[in-house]
C-alpha cells in the first residue's frame, strides 16, 4: 500500500527563491500547498516540528535585512530554543525562504529550506 504524501512550500510569495521553488514544484509536484506565512501565519507548534528537522541556526536568516534590524538583546535570544520560537513567530521575514515541508499520515518525514534544482531532485528521490 503506497503512502500519500503530502507537500507544503512555506514562504512569501515575492521572494525569488520561494517563486523558483514554486515553479520547480509545478513542474514536479503540481498537487503541493503553499503557505503565505505572512499572510496565513505560522504557529508555535509548526515552527517546534520544523526544529525537530533543522536547527534554528538553519532556520533563521542571520544574513538578511530583518535580522540585521533586532537589537542585540533580540540576537541573543536566538541562542535559545524558546527565544528563536518567539523571534519566528513576531517576524517570519526572519525565516530561511521557503521551507519545504513533507508529511504523511504518520507526520513529517522531511524539512528543508532554501531552494535549487539539484537540492529538490534529490529530496524527491528519497519519496
Amino acid at each position: 500500500m503506497s503512502r500519500t504524501i503530502h507537500i507544503t512550500a512555506y514562504g512569501i510569495p515575492n521572494c525569488d527563491t520561494v517563486k523558483k521553488a514554486r515553479v520547480w514544484l509545478q513542474a514536479h509536484h503540481p498537487d503541493f500547498v503553499f503557505h503565505d506565512f505572512k499572510k496565513q501565519g505560522l504557529d508555535q507548534v509548526l515552527i517546534e516540528n520544523w526544529l525537530e528537522h533543522i536547527g534554528s541556526d538553519q532556520l533563521i536568516n542571520r544574513k538578511g535585512t530583518s535580522w540585521k534590524a533586532l537589537s542585540d538583546t533580540q540576537k541573543q535570544s536566538a541562542d535559545t530554543r524558546t527565544g528563536a520560537i518567539a523571534l519566528m513567530l513576531n517576524n517570519p521575514s526572519l525565516i530561511k525562504r521557503p521551507v519545504l515541508q513533507i508529511s504523511d499520515e504518520d507526520g513529517i518525514h522531511h524539512v528543508s529550506v532554501g531552494f535549487s534544482d539539484s537540492q529538490f531532485s534529490n529530496i524527491f528521490s528519497q519519496f
